[in-house]
């Protein structure tokens, strides 16, 4: 499944150069997981109380740099899981400005259960089938 996203580049979003400021990239990445699983069928709350899960941190991030995206630009962000482990998963995120990749990010996310000694501390869970299956699916 690829979750797509329409976006224009707003000022706020970018340096004094009007050149998108490198952070927020991040806040796009994790606004687009959000979004590939509410295409899927799960908002956030709803995930977290269908499964009874506590949340899926972000346990490591990157991205690629082709060019720079500007205020104003109109880019595409397209996202999919791009692996699946059993308590963690990489999400690819691939943000296009003219049918050109401008930006390749990663983020690795674990599938975050509660611990059993404490309810306010998460341990990581295997992540459930119908999750794996729903977003596997192709479009």
């Amino acid at each position: 499944m690829i979750s797509r996203r329409e976006h224009v580049i707003e000022w706020g979003q970018c340096d004094a150069a009007g050149i998108v400021f490198y952070p927020q990239y991040y806040v796009m990445f994790d606004a687009c997981t959000s979004l590939l699983f509410e295409r899927a069928g799960w908002p956030r709350a709803t995930m977290f109380r269908d499964f009874d899960i506590h949340g899926l941190p972000l346990v490591e991030t990157g991205a690629k740099y082709a060019f720079p995206l500007r205020f104003g630009d109109h880019v595409t962000i397209e996202t999919r899981v791009a692996e699946w482990k059993r308590t963690s998963f990489v999400v690819r995120h691939d943000i296009s400005k003219d049918s050109k990749v401008a930006v390749e990010g990663t983020e690795v996310r674990v599938w975050a259960g509660r611990h059993p000694d404490d309810p306010a501390r998460m341990k990581s869970a295997p992540i459930p089938e119908e999750v794996i299956r729903r977003l596997s699916t192709p479009d």
